[in-house]
């Protein structure tokens, strides 16, 4: 990493607009670890080189990798061989970090399923030609978990989970990385919303019987790899599985009412 300085920002750079100058910095950070290849688990230059590469302060400079570390781009490490690496953010983490920002901007089941009836089915039709028989039977195995009546409500907010996680093992498939985290993410807003949470502890046959119609269907069009049918099913799925949740929230919405009066 030698030549990785050779070329200082000059003193008088312009911030970037709008940000203090720590997070501009570390915009400028993250440039730097692009342009020059910088791998999860690759050192950055030492605390020196770094305020000589941004001609910022000490105390600028470390709080510049204190919000890279907080965003989960870089971890600190101390002792022998200790330093500052590049860290690759989790889709977990992301999941999380994104799941705050919509922490109190309340999303609607229609809010949701406004996406999900684009993406899914732009996701079914991804994955037509790419799954191995060992996957068909991973998503078998899966159905199996709710093709019987639940027992109780615990069995009950188990298969509805199992529902999401066919849908979830589907976007292990997907050969687009933008669109396979947009999937996964809105079944995690459906699996932690509360609204959703008070749905799934109902019993609700119809869905379930529906989403399992749907599914085998899929998974015929997707043995055939066919990705026009494929898409058409998992549209009429997605436009079912709203219908019902939506007529569920607004049962749910008139009890609370009339709790209140």
């Amino acid at each position: 990493m030698s030549d990785s300085l050779d070329t200082p920002a000059p003193p008088d750079a312009p911030k970037r607009r709008g940000m203090k100058r720590p997070a501009s910095i570390a915009e400028e950070m993250k440039d730097f670890i692009v342009l020059h290849g910088l791998k999860p688990g690759d050192r950055l230059p030492g605390e020196r080189e770094l305020i000589a590469r941004f001609q910022a302060s000490k105390g600028t400079i470390r709080e510049s990798l204190r919000v890279l570390e907080t965003q989960g781009l870089v971890r600190s490490r101390t002792g022998p061989g200790g330093g500052t690496f590049v860290e690759a953010l989790s889709e977990s983490r992301a999941m999380e970090l994104l799941g705050n920002y919509f922490f109190f901007q309340n999303p609607t089941i229609g809010d949701i399923y406004a996406l999900r009836r684009i993406l899914e089915p732009a996701l079914a039709a991804s994955v037509a030609g790419r799954l191995q028989e060992a996957d068909f039977k991973r998503l078998e195995q899966t159905m199996q978990i709710y093709v019987d009546p639940p027992c109780d409500l615990e069995e009950e907010r188990r298969q509805r989970h199992a529902e999401l996680d066919f849908h979830s093992i589907l976007v292990d498939y997907c050969p687009n990385p933008v669109l396979a985290f947009m999937c996964r993410f809105l079944q995690s807003l459906l699996r932690d919303l509360t609204l959703c949470k008070r749905i799934y502890e109902e019993p609700n046959p119809d869905l379930r019987e529906s989403g399992l119609s749907y599914q085998v269907r899929l998974l015929r069009a997707l043995r055939r790899a066919d990705a026009e049918t494929a898409r058409q099913v998992m549209f009429e799925h997605m436009c079912t599985a709203q219908r019902y949740m939506e007529d569920r929230e607004a049962v749910l919405q008139a009890k609370f009412l009339q709790i209140s009066d």
